[in-house]
């Protein structure tokens, strides 16, 4: 299994690094996930149904458009 690195610009536009195990690239919607459960585990919990089926990456656009939080690269770690 690869390790991945996801690098994202947190609540106050920092840059932060999180790292994923997964055979193959994680998705912007994985990436995501894995960045709400991190940043806001009670959040984790909730159901994005106004998203679903809507929009390609709703965890990604709820984490932008609510939190500010954007995924800037997805890349394998080195």
């Amino acid at each position: 299994m690869k390790e991945w690195e996801v690098i994202f610009a947190d609540q106050k536009g920092e840059p932060t690094s999180l790292k994923l195990r997964a055979e193959q690239c994680p998705s912007e919607e994985d990436a995501a996930r894995a960045i709400r459960s991190q940043l806001f585990p009670v959040m984790d919990e909730l159901d994005l149904n106004d998203f679903q089926d809507r929009t390609v990456s709703p965890t990604a656009r709820w984490l932008k458009e609510q939190t500010g939080v954007t995924i800037t690269d997805i890349h394998e770690a080195p």
